[in-house]
């Protein structure tokens, strides 16, 4: 796989609950932020979840394109990607935000 754009491997596009409780930050491919790979994935086997603290219910609605709370949260949808406008930057920097204020557990 080759980097199609630095959104698209680098940031997170969603957030997913594992059963232990802990958080992946997936990139636009559904590979760990950084992952720039099309081979298969065993997160279990990979360090690369996390236990917050602070991610309930009103946290996970502020965080999904959608305002809703589940155990996979979108931060955004391919028809507002990020960079295709002021108002969709401003919304996913808005969410970066929260994500970077939240504290491990």
């Amino acid at each position: 796989m080759s980097i199609v754009n630095v959104r698209a491997v680098y940031f997170p596009y969603c957030i997913q609950k594992k059963e232990d409780g802990s958080w992946l930050m997936l990139n636009r491919n559904y590979r760990p932020v950084g992952f720039n790979t099309d081979d298969f994935l065993k997160y279990d086997e990979l360090p690369v979840s996390i236990k917050l603290k602070g991610i309930g219910p009103a946290t996970l609605k502020k965080l999904s394109y959608k305002g809703e709370a589940s155990d996979t949260v979108y931060l955004y949808n391919d028809g507002c990607v990020p960079t295709s406008s002021e108002t969709a930057m401003s919304s996913y920097l808005k969410k970066l935000e929260i994500l970077l204020k939240l504290q491990s557990a």
